[in-house]
C-alpha cells in the first residue's frame, strides 16, 4: 500500500468561545401609594365652603335681571370642583409611570437575549470547530486539519460523546434586588424566565478528556455504546497524528469483525515489525499479547497521574471481550482503556469513569466509593450519545491509510514544502494518468481550472483561467517573478495540469519564450500544443512572423464562428455542437508568453496584438497569459484592464510587487522558489507555493532487501491478524529475484526523466492533435521531387513553395506558361538565386512535359550555370 508523507502545518485558530458576563438590570419596584385617610377628605371641606359662600353671595346682590353675577359664580364653583376632584384622583400618574417602566424593562431583557443569542451562537460554532459531528470527520480527514492537535495543546485527546445542555460561556449576572413581594410580578417573573432559558447552551458538544482517565467503562444498551466508542476512535483518528497517539484492540474472535476497520487506520500499525502485509496491526485477542509486544515501553511509564505530564504517543486500547482484564501495564501513565465489558471494579479507583449509555442519552455515573459517602451512584446526564456506523468507520480508516507524518514536521512551519502535481491531481503515480478517464468531459464549472500549488495550510491553490461570467479567473493573466523565483517551473505546472485534464478538443497551447527554450522545450510533444516558439531574441525577424501566425488564429476563428451559423461567441458554438449541431471543435486556446516584457521593448508594436487578444479573446476562446522576470511602470499600457488574475513570485523590488498586485508583500517573499501570491479579483490575495513537476521521477512504493521485494510482489490478505512471509520457490523466487520490483525507488543518477517527461510520454500520440498555428521559416529550399504534382497540368510548372504565415498554410508556386500572360523574367542581384530559380523552371518542367509538349532553347551568356540542361 502506497503512503504519503504529510507536512502538519500550523494550526488553524478557529472561533474562539465568548467570554465576560452580562449584567442584567433589576425589575422595577411596585409604587408606594399612600392610603386614604380622613385629612384628606377634610382639605376639601373649607373648598367647598368657600363656593358655597360665594354663590350665596353672588346671588343676593342688587336686583336686575344680569346674569353676570350667576355666571361669575358658576365659573368660580367650577374651578373648586376641579380642585376637589384632583385631590380625589391623585396617584393615576403613579400608574402610567409603572406601565412605562414594564415596557423599559420588557426591553431592555429583549437587547440583553439578542446578546445571550449571540454569545450561545458564537460558542456552538467554538465547540463544533474543535468537536464536530461524526459525519463531519470525513471532510476534516481530507483537508489541512487532518492531525492538527500536538501534545501540548489543551484539547489533546479531548473527544466528544454527545450532545446536549451546556452552561452559557459567560456569566448571567443577576442583579440585587427587594425581596419579591416588593418587585412589580410581571417584570420579575420574566426575569426568572430570561435566567432559566438562558443559562445553559442546548445541543452544544460534550466532551471528555481521556488523560484524565486510564479507563472509560460502557454500559447500558450495547449497540449504542459499540456505536459511540467507534465514533471515539474515529475523532482520535482524525485530530491526533500516529506519532502522537496510538490506537489498539483487545477483542475475542466473536467480536473481531466488529473491530477489523481499524486495521486501516495508520494509528494502529506497529511500524517496528512486519508481516507478508506490512506493518503488525495492533489487534489481539488478549492483553497478555499487548504487554509482550508493548512491556518495554509500558514499563518504562509511571502509573496514570492525571496531573502529571503526557507520556507519547498515547495509548488507547479498546478492550471488548478479550482475555485478561485491562490492569496492570495498562493502568501506566498515557494509557486509556475504552472497557466496553460493562464490569465496574470494586474499591475507590481515581481515574475511572462509567458512561451509561442508552440510544437516547449517555449519563456520567460517579460510584458511591469515590463520589458520595452514602454508597449511591451519582449521575450526571450529557445528552444524546454520538454515534458512528461500522461503514463510516471503515471508509474514514482507508482515508487515513495512506498518510504518514513527516518527521520533520513543526507547529512552527509557516510553509509546506513543494507538493507534487501528481497528488493535487488526485494520482498516486504520474504512470496512472489515463487519458480515456482524465479527459471525460466536466462540468463547465471545473474546465479549465486545475491545481497549481497549497496553501500555507496544505490547501489545494486552483487557477480557474476561464471568463469571470462563467465562474473563472479569467480569461488573461500576469505573472511576474524574479530570477530564481520559480517563474518557469510554474509555468511548466499551469501547462501540464491542464494537458492531464482536458484533451485537445477542449484546449490548444500555444507557448512563447522570446529568450530560450528550456521553460517549454518538453511540452513539444504533447497533443494539445499548435506552437512552441523560442529563440525569438536571437531572431527578431520571427516575432513579426509570430505576430502575423497569431492574428491569423484569431481571424481563422472568428471566420468559423460566422460561417457556422454567425455564433456569438466560442461559448454558444460549442453548446451548440454538444447539442448535435454538425461542427468541427474550437477548443480554447490559452497563449503563454514568457519574458513578454522584454519582447515589448524589442518590438513595441506587439502591445497592439495582445491588447487585441485581450479585447476579442473571451469570445473566440483565446486566453493569454504574460511571463516576466521585471515589470516597468507603463510596459502594460492599455493591456492592464484586461488581465484579470495576476500571480506574484519573488520580485526584485516593491514597486514593482505594488505594480502587479497593488501591495509589497511580494518582494517579502521567502527566497525558497516557488512562494506566490495570487490575485484573483480587486480584494483577494491568496498565498501559495507551486506545484513542482522538473523533479526526477520516482515510482511510488519503497522497501528494501528481498524479503521486502517478495512481499510486494504477493497479493496477501490484508487482515488484522499476521500474515506469515511465504518464501518463493523454483520459478517463482528466480522471477521475483530478477531486476528491481516495478514499484521500487532507485537512486538517480542523473539521467533519469522528470515528472514532466512522464507526464508528457503518456499523453503523447493520444487524441486529436492540434490545429496547427505556426509555421517555422522556410529554413531549407524544397527539392524538385518534393514540388512535383501528383496530376501535372499542361504549362503550369511549379518552382518553389509560398510561405503565408498569416493564414497558417503554404502553398506551391505555380508559374503559368499558357496564354499571353505566359512570359517570364527572373529578376535579381548578384547571388540571389537567379540561375537557381532558372534551372529550377527547367527542370520542373521537363519532368512534368513531354519533349513534343515542350522544348528550350538556351542562352547563358553569364558564367555557364545552364551548361548541366544540355
Amino acid at each position: 500500500m502506497g503512503t504519503v508523507v504529510f507536512r502538519r502545518p500550523p494550526r488553524q485558530a478557529g472561533p474562539q468561545v465568548p467570554s465576560g458576563d452580562i449584567q442584567l438590570e433589576p425589575p422595577p419596584d411596585l409604587p408606594q401609594t399612600p392610603p386614604r385617610t380622613l385629612g384628606q377628605l377634610l382639605m376639601i371641606l373649607p373648598m367647598l365652603a368657600g363656593m358655597g359662600a360665594m354663590a350665596f353671595m353672588y346671588a343676593g346682590r342688587g336686583g336686575g335681571n344680569s346674569a353676570m353675577p350667576w355666571i361669575t359664580g358658576a365659573l368660580f364653583g367650577v374651578s373648586m370642583l376641579g380642585m376637589g376632584i384632583s385631590q380625589f384622583t391623585a396617584g393615576g400618574d403613579k400608574r402610567g409611570e409603572l406601565d412605562q417602566s414594564r415596557r423599559d424593562y420588557m426591553r431592555h431583557l429583549a437587547q440583553a437575549r439578542k446578546r445571550v443569542r449571540d454569545v450561545g451562537a458564537g460558542q456552538q460554532a467554538a465547540l463544533r470547530w474543535n468537536q464536530p459531528e461524526p459525519e463531519a470527520l470525513w471532510s476534516l480527514a481530507a483537508s489541512s486539519r487532518r492531525w492538527e492537535r500536538r501534545s501540548g495543546d489543551a484539547d489533546f485527546c479531548e473527544v466528544r460523546v454527545a450532545v446536549g445542555a451546556q452552561k452559557l460561556a459567560v456569566d448571567l449576572l443577576a442583579p440585587d434586588t427587594k425581596p419579591a413581594e416588593d418587585l412589580e410580578p410581571l417584570t420579575a417573573m420574566a426575569l426568572r424566565r430570561f435566567v432559566r432559558a438562558h443559562a445553559t447552551v442546548p445541543e452544544a458538544p460534550m466532551a471528555v478528556s481521556l488523560r484524565s482517565f486510564h479507563r472509560v467503562i460502557f454500559r447500558g444498551d450495547r449497540a449504542a455504546y459499540t456505536d459511540l466508542s467507534r465514533s471515539m476512535v474515529c475523532q482520535l483518528a482524525t485530530f491526533h497524528s500516529p506519532d502522537d497517539l496510538r490506537i489498539v484492540v483487545v477483542t475475542d474472535t466473536q467480536r473481531v469483525a466488529e473491530w477489523s476497520w481499524v486495521k486501516w487506520l495508520p494509528h494502529n500499525l506497529y511500524e517496528q515489525r512486519s508481516d507478508a502485509a506490512g506493518p503488525l496491526r495492533l489487534v489481539f485477542s488478549g492483553v497478555n499479547e499487548l504487554e509482550q509486544l508493548l512491556h518495554g515501553e509500558l514499563t518504562a511509564r509511571p502509573r496514570h497521574d492525571a496531573k502529571s505530564p503526557a507520556e507519547l504517543p498515547h495509548l488507547v486500547v479498546v478492550h471488548d471481550g478479550g482475555q485478561g482484564a485491562p490492569e496492570g501495564l495498562l493502568t501506566a501513565q498515557g494509557v486509556t482503556v475504552l472497557d466496553l465489558s460493562g464490569d465496574v471494579p470494586q474499591g475507590n479507583q481515581r481515574g475511572l469513569l462509567v458512561l451509561d449509555v442508552t440510544d437516547r442519552e449517555v449519563r456520567e455515573v460517579g460510584t458511591g466509593s469515590a463520589v458520595g459517602s452514602d454508597g449511591a451512584d451519582s449521575t450526571i446526564t450529557l445528552g444524546l450519545p454520538d454515534q458512528m456506523t461500522f461503514a463510516q468507520a471503515e471508509g474514514l480508516a482507508r482515508q487515513l491509510s495512506p498518510y504518514r507524518l513527516s518527521v520533520r514536521a513543526d507547529a512552527t512551519e509557516t510553509t509546506v514544502t513543494n507538493t507534487g502535481l501528481p497528488r493535487l491531481l488526485g494520482l498516486d503515480d504520474v504512470t496512472d494518468i489515463d487519458p480515456g478517464v482524465s479527459w471525460k468531459p466536466r462540468l463547465e464549472r471545473d474546465r479549465l481550472r486545475v491545481p497549481i500549488g497549497t496553501d500555507p495550510n496544505g490547501d489545494p491553490v486552483e487557477l480557474d483561467v476561464k471568463e469571470a461570467a462563467h465562474g473563472g479567473m479569467g480569461p488573461h493573466g500576469l505573472i511576474v517573478g524574479a530570477t530564481g523565483s520559480g517563474k518557469s517551473e510554474l509555468l511548466r505546472t499551469l501547462v501540464a495540469a491542464l494537458a492531464v485534464r482536458h484533451s485537445p478538443e477542449e484546449l490548444n497551447l500555444i507557448l512563447v519564450d522570446f529568450k530560450g527554450g528550456a521553460t517549454f522545450g518538453p511540452l513539444s510533444s504533447l497533443p494539445h500544443t499548435s506552437a512552441v516558439i523560442t529563440n525569438l531574441a536571437q531572431e527578431l525577424p520571427l516575432v513579426d512572423r509570430m505576430r502575423d501566425a497569431i492574428a491569423g488564429e484569431l481571424n481563422r476563428r472568428q471566420e468559423l464562428l460566422r460561417h457556422a451559423g454567425n455564433y456569438v461567441s466560442r461559448h454558444s458554438y460549442e453548446q451548440a455542437r454538444m447539442s448535435g449541431a454538425d461542427l468541427v471543435p474550437m477548443p480554447s486556446l490559452l497563449l503563454v508568453c514568457d519574458e513578454f516584457s522584454e519582447m515589448l521593448a524589442a518590438k513595441p508594436e506587439f502591445i497592439d496584438l495582445f491588447v487585441q487578444i485581450g479585447r476579442i479573446g473571451r469570445s473566440i476562446g483565446v486566453h493569454l497569459l504574460l511571463a516576466s522576470q521585471r515589470l516597468e511602470e507603463g510596459r502594460l499600457r492599455g493591456l492592464d484592464t484586461h488581465l484579470s488574475y495576476r500571480i506574484g513570485l519573488r520580485t526584485f523590488s516593491a514597486a514593482e510587487s505594488r505594480i502587479v498586485l497593488g501591495v509589497s508583500d511580494a518582494y517579502e517573499l521567502p527566497n525558497a522558489p516557488g512562494h506566490a501570491y495570487l490575485k484573483r479579483d480587486t480584494q483577494t490575495l491568496q498565498q501559495f507555493r507551486a506545484a513542482y513537476v522538473s523533479g526526477t521521477y520516482r515510482a511510488v512504493g519503497g522497501g528494501s532487501g528481498r524479503r521486502g521485494s517478495q512481499a510486494g510482489r504477493r497479493i496477501v490478505p490484508y487482515d488484522v491478524g499476521y500474515v506469515p512471509v511465504v518464501e518463493p520457490v523454483g520459478e517463482m523466487e528466480s522471477a521475483m529475484t530478477v531486476g528491481p520490483a516495478p514499484e521500487t525507488e532507485v537512486e538517480s543518477t542523473g539521467n533519469e526523466p522528470t515528472v514532466l517527461d512522464v507526464i508528457v510520454e503518456r499523453l503523447r500520440g493520444q487524441g486529436i492533435p492540434a490545429h496547427q498555428v505556426w509555421l517555422p521559416p522556410l529554413a531549407e529550399p524544397p527539392s524538385i521531387a518534393e514540388l512535383l504534382p501528383t496530376s501535372p497540368t499542361p504549362l503550369k510548372v511549379t518552382i518553389g513553395i509560398v510561405d503565408r504565415p498569416y493564414e497558417q498554410r503554404r502553398d506551391p508556386l505555380v508559374v503559368e506558361l499558357d496564354g499571353a500572360a505566359g512570359h517570364v523574367a527572373i529578376v535579381g542581384g548578384p547571388q540571389s538565386g537567379k540561375s537557381n530559380a532558372l534551372r529550377a523552371l527547367l527542370t520542373s518542367a521537363a519532368l512534368t512535359h513531354t519533349p513534343r509538349e515542350m522544348q528550350f532553347y538556351c542562352l547563358d551568356l553569364g558564367g555557364g550555370s545552364l551548361a548541366a540542361l544540355r
